[in-house]
């Protein structure tokens, strides 16, 4: 109201732009948080993200378009220190472009990959991820990873309790192995395991299983594949960051020529 009212402002012009970059900033605020999104997902090594997140939150307008985004993980290094501090992330990703190209690369925790609007980048969060096959009686069979709770943070704690796809069982899997992956004493690398034991329960029974072990469970027949690692993900998505940016410089130089005119020294006039 004061831009479009008062004189002043026509008549200085690099005080009026300032304003009008701070509208804009207003602006592009409310905007922004009608449409962005702020999310985390999970993959498996080799497994494709489809649209799935674990958990989720988003303005009211935004327009959900992760049906479209198609990349897998193709595995991951991570670097420790002494003292088990964490390094950087590189996650080789492989992924279909917005033409339809297959496309490798990398990506980590400042590193995104970016897809339709979608901005991608590891997490602190990873673990092991036992694999199984389940055959399910006069059933289609399926490929899935159980993603154990993270690691290191959970390295007492290397167990869940999972339902097959379409069955009634109820089964606990605990990855049990003596190695020590992160040694506080001297620098380390995120890996498998060289020797585990997967020790699972379903009700009174109690059996370990081995890489093409299989389980006969009455409604189907489970099969161990293996173990592989799982890499947590954010997601966040505001198109309004970049004109956020714009705005503020064009709010800090306006104001800046505004004061440099105001305050310049001026020769007296004889």
């Amino acid at each position: 109201a004061a831009v479009l009212t008062k004189p002043v402002f026509r008549a200085q012009k690099a005080l009026l732009v300032f304003h009008l970059a701070l509208i804009t900033i207003i602006l592009l605020v409310a905007a922004g948080r009608l449409t962005y999104l702020k999310g985390a997902l999970e993959l498996g090594e080799g497994e494709w993200f489809d649209g799935t997140l674990t958990a989720s939150e988003s303005g009211p307008w935004h327009w959900w378009r992760l049906n479209r985004v198609s990349f897998v993980n193709e595995g991951f290094n991570i670097d420790y220190a002494t003292g088990v501090r964490r390094g950087k992330t590189v996650n080789r990703v492989r992924w279909l472009d917005e033409n339809g190209v297959e496309r490798h690369g990398t990506i980590g925790d400042l590193d995104a990959l970016v897809l339709y609007g979608y901005r991608f980048y590891t997490s602190p969060n990873k673990g092991f991820a036992p694999t199984f096959i389940w055959r399910p009686h006069g059933g289609e069979p399926g490929r899935g990873t159980i993603h154990l709770p993270g690691y290191p943070l959970n390295l007492y704690r290397q167990a869940l309790e999972w339902t097959p796809p379409g069955s009634h069982h109820k089964l606990w899997t605990m990855l049990q192995f003596d190695e020590v992956i992160l040694d506080p004493a001297k620098p380390s690398e995120f890996h498998l395991p060289k020797e585990y034991r997967i020790v699972m329960r379903s009700g009174d029974q109690r059996w370990e299983m081995q890489p093409g072990d299989s389980r006969e469970l009455g409604d189907g027949t489970l099969v161990y594949e293996g173990l592989r690692a799982w890499m947590g993900y954010t997601v966040y998505s505001d198109w309004t960051i970049r004109w956020l940016l714009a705005a503020c410089a064009v709010a800090v130089l306006s104001l800046a020529r505004h004061f440099w005119k105001k305050f310049a020294a001026k020769p007296w006039q004889a």
